[in-house]
């Protein structure tokens, strides 16, 4: 009376099909990253243009930084160990990767220059110039943030740039008796080392014993050239953080496109291979229909 019916279930013929799909995907990868390779080399021949531009306005920032830091070497100005509670971390970084590990270089020194500090009973504020950096230390060392800047990296840094950093950093009211500005100081088109510059409190300077030779300095004098030195530090910093950043991007680009190069030659040679054996398979077939026959 009741008749069972039963759904007729049908098997997926694999076998041309998969050897199809394979020949499909592979050219989308091919096409894929033959497109990555084009922006590669288009970002390194940018990087090259700005990496020729910084290295050229380099030159003359160093005597900023040289000129700032001559009066700390020539009069030996050092913090006495036993006064200094709060030192002052300032890292130089940029917005912008895909230049390989030279942000977080920084991080790391940065890290183990907190750890030491900590360890030691000092109180430690970092201020990150870049956002990249803030990204690396945010999760990790959040408490010891003190100030942000962004917006660094999209343009060739200038002194007006370094002025706002500094007087953001004396606008916090934040006194420090030591600090130190941690950078990527730029060595060659391939080669950078993570350096670090040092930074004193006017009360420091003031008491240091070779600055008894200086008769006419008084108060507001030193404090005008501290401010104006600590920006000559900073965009010195900057400037060789540019240059370093350009180079590895530069570097970077460089290497993923002999990546992306060997990449499309395994693929093209697997993709050979794959259709030789799909059009071999198919020769194989005829030839055993016409035997059949």
């Amino acid at each position: 009376m009741f008749a069972r019916t039963s759904a007729l279930v049908f098997a997926p013929q694999c076998g041309q099909v998969r050897n199809m799909a394979t020949l499909k995907d592979i050219t989308i990868r091919l096409k894929s990253i033959k497109n990555i390779q084009k922006i590669t080399k288009s970002m390194k021949m940018v990087a090259a243009a700005k990496y020729a531009r910084a290295e050229r306005q380099l030159k003359p920032a160093r005597v900023y930084g040289t000129g700032a830091l001559a009066l700390y070497e020539k009069a030996e100005i050092k913090a006495p160990e036993e006064k200094v509670g709060k030192h002052l971390i300032i890292g130089v970084t940029s917005d912008r990767g895909l230049c390989g590990a030279i942000h977080s270089g920084v991080a790391k020194t940065i890290k183990s220059e907190i750890a030491n500090l900590t360890n030691a009973g000092k109180e430690v504020m970092v201020v990150n110039v870049g956002d990249k950096l803030r990204g690396l230390l945010h999760r990790t060392h959040g408490k010891h943030i003190m100030l942000n800047c962004k917006e660094v990296g999209r343009k060739p840094p200038n002194f007006g740039d370094a002025s706002i950093v500094a007087t953001e950093l004396l606008n916090s009211g934040y006194e420090f008796d030591q600090g130190s500005v941690i950078f990527n100081r730029f060595r060659s088109v391939i080669s950078y080392k993570t350096d670090q510059k040092p930074l004193f409190s006017i009360e420091t300077v003031a008491n240091a014993e070779s600055m008894g030779i200086y008769d006419d300095i008084d108060a507001d004098v030193l404090r005008n050239y501290q401010e104006f030195a600590l920006v000559n530090i900073l965009y010195f910093a900057m400037k060789e953080s540019t240059t370093s950043e350009q180079s590895a991007r530069m570097t970077a680009m460089d290497s993923a496109s002999k990546n992306a190069s060997e990449m499309i030659d395994k693929l093209t040679l697997t993709f050979n291979r794959t259709r030789q054996a799909v059009i071999t398979k198919e020769l194989i077939e005829i030839i055993s229909g016409a035997a059949a026959l």
